[in-house]
C-alpha cells in the first residue's frame, strides 16, 4: 500500500470526506478541559494527514473501516476497536485505505494540557470500544447547534474526559509498573537493563515483557526506546541544547545509534527534526 510522504506537512480532507467538529474556541467547556477539538469524521481517500511536529496529544478512534496510522515511525492498520495516542512533539500520520470509507472519533489536546507533557504517555495502539465516546461528541455538536447550554455542555466534555482517561491512564491498571517507569522517566541516562526494569516491578523479566504488551502494547525494551526517543524531541523542539548533549541525556552513549533510532521512530533525523519549522 502506498502511504504519503511524511517529510511534509499535509491536510487532504477530499470531497467525500464529512467532519463533524467542536472547537474549544466555541465551547467554553473543552477549553476548561485543554481540549483543542473533538470531531467525529467519516472519511474517504483521498483523506490523509501528515503532521510533521504534532503541537498537542491527539487520541483517535476507529469506528468502523480501515485507514492507516503511523506510531513509532511504523504503520499500522487501523481498525474498528482500536485507539491510536500520539504525544505531542511527534511526527504523526494516518490516510484512509482506497476503496473504503473511514469513520473515527478524535479528541486533540491542547499542548498546555496535561496530556500533552513531556512523557505523559507513550505513543500507542490499543483495543477500544469508541461507540459512547463517538454519541459523546455527537451529543455535544447537537447541543452546540441548539441551545448550546453550559450545563449541558459540561456534561458532555465530562463524558469525554472520562472515556479519554480509560485509555491514556493505562498504568492505573497495572500497579506493579508505575515504579518501573517512573524510575525511568527520572533517569532516561541510566543503562538500563531488563532485569533492572523487573526488579522494579518485582517480577521475572518474562513476567514483565507479558505485563508491558498488555498494558502498553510493547515490549520492555520498545517502551525504554520510545520514552527516550521522545524525551529527546521535546528537547530538540524546545530547546537549545546540542544534539549530541540530548543523546547523552536520554542514554545513548553512541551518537549514530541515537540517530538511527530517532530517525525509525520519529521518520527523522536529529538535525532535521530541529531544524524543521
Amino acid at each position: 500500500m502506498k502511504h504519503p510522504d511524511i517529510s511534509t506537512e499535509t491536510h487532504v480532507l477530499g470531497d467525500a470526506t464529512v467532519q463533524t467538529v467542536v472547537r474549544a474556541e466555541q465551547c467554553d467547556a473543552l477549553a476548561a478541559r485543554h481540549i483543542a477539538h473533538v470531531a467525529v469524521v467519516d472519511a474517504a481517500a483521498p483523506y490523509t494527514v501528515v503532521r510533521t511536529h504534532l503541537s498537542g496529544a491527539f487520541m483517535q478512534v476507529c469506528l468502523s473501516g480501515e485507514g492507516q496510522t503511523l506510531l513509532d515511525g511504523r504503520w499500522y492498520p487501523h481498525k474498528p476497536g482500536s485507539v491510536s495516542f500520539a504525544p505531542a512533539h511527534v511526527l504523526h500520520a494516518f490516510h484512509c485505505v482506497p476503496g473504503q470509507r473511514w469513520r473515527l472519533a478524535w479528541v486533540r489536546f491542547m499542548p498546555d494540557s496535561v496530556r500533552s507533557v513531556d512523557g505523559a504517555m507513550a505513543p500507542t495502539m490499543s483495543p477500544f470500544d469508541g461507540q459512547v465516546l463517538e454519541h459523546a461528541i455527537l451529543g455535544l455538536h447537537g447541543e452546540m447547534q441548539g441551545a448550546a447550554d453550559p450545563g449541558t455542555c459540561v456534561v458532555w466534555v465530562d463524558v469525554i474526559e472520562r472515556y479519554v482517561a480509560r485509555l491514556l491512564e493505562p498504568l492505573q491498571r497495572e500497579p506493579r509498573l508505575v515504579p518501573v517507569w517512573n524510575a525511568v522517566k527520572a533517569d532516561l541516562a541510566r543503562d538500563w537493563t531488563l532485569a533492572d526494569l523487573a526488579s522494579l516491578a518485582n517480577t521475572s523479566e518474562e513476567h514483565l515483557r507479558r505485563l508491558c504488551q498488555k498494558n502498553l502494547g510493547r515490549s520492555p525494551g520498545r517502551q525504554l526506546a520510545t520514552l527516550r526517543i521522545a524525551h529527546a524531541a521535546h528537547l530538540l523542539a524546545t530547546s537549545d541544547d546540542k544534539i549530541e548533549a540530548i543523546a547523552r541525556g536520554v542514554g545513548y552513549v553512541n551518537p549514530f545509534a541515537f540517530s538511527n533510532t530517532f530517525k525509525r521512530l520519529t521518520g527523522f533525523r536529529p538535525s532535521d527534526y530541529r531544524s524543521r519549522k
